[in-house]
């Protein structure tokens, strides 16, 4: 159990911390939004920094978290970027991502052989100053993403100046993070009888067409401020906008 003295003490800690943090900028540290008002309104810039990795962890499927991460991405290419997926599960479903305003010229889609390969290629794709974003699951068939593995991506993003969005179950929130924003994704229950649920990135899995699906989003880390904040997401399924409810 931790003392009232000890709990004084750690929140001290953060705070310094975050004074600390909030004199740190990559070297493309302009913010892009993150597709809604109301996770914008919890960061401390308005939005993610360009040349920053966001983990998203959510506790398996159907959480949205995939839909919230690349409107997050779309967001990112608007600047003329591209955008990459590293995909090793080969589950990505490009027509959804389209549907969410990725332009199909700027997608690519790479498929790694094994883990090795999936940590190389992403590695070089954040590198490389010409994509705005890359989506990847790095955890993908039971592998997960070392210590080590993981400083190198913040490194690399921070070279090639885009985003980072990377897609985590729930489980690596005990794990240390490389990560500039750390963000927690859990489904509400929602009990109004008619609404939208968002669609689906990954093949096997359609939307529920007449009922919607509304989110929490807890800030769990970010460079700069103490975390805790949360927000309500929501995503209508035909027309794609992140919804904003408080």
């Amino acid at each position: 159990m931790i003392s009232q003295t000890q709990s004084v003490r750690i929140e001290a800690l953060r705070q310094e911390i975050a004074r600390l943090e909030r004199g740190w900028r990559p070297r493309k540290a302009q913010a892009t939004s993150s597709g809604c008002r109301t996770l914008d309104a919890i960061l401390p810039e308005g939005g993610f920094r360009g040349g920053t990795l966001v983990e998203w962890l959510a506790d398996g499927d159907g959480t949205g978290v995939a839909t919230l991460a690349f409107a997050a991405a779309c967001r990112a290419c608007r600047s003329g970027g591209g955008l990459i997926v590293v995909d090793q599960n080969r589950e990505f479903y490009p027509p959804a991502a389209i549907g969410l305003g990725i332009e199909p010229a700027q997608l690519i889609v790479v498929h790694p052989q094994n883990k090795a390969d999936h940590d190389w290629a992403l590695d070089q794709s954040l590198r490389w100053a010409a994509v705005a974003a890359v989506v990847a699951w790095p955890d993908a068939q039971g592998g997960t993403l070392a210590g080590r593995t993981f400083r190198r991506l913040q490194l690399a993003a921070e070279e090639g100046g885009g985003l980072g969005l990377l897609i985590r179950p729930a489980t690596a929130r005990s794990l240390p993070s490389w990560a500039d924003v750390r963000l927690l994704v859990e489904p509400l229950r929602d009990p109004r009888p008619s609404s939208l649920v968002p669609a689906s990135l990954v093949p096997g899995a359609p939307s529920h067409h007449g009922r919607r699906q509304r989110w929490q989003g807890l800030l769990l880390r970010c460079r700069g401020i103490s975390a805790g904040l949360s927000c309500i997401l929501e995503i209508d399924d035909e027309t794609h906008p992140v919804l904003d409810l408080r």
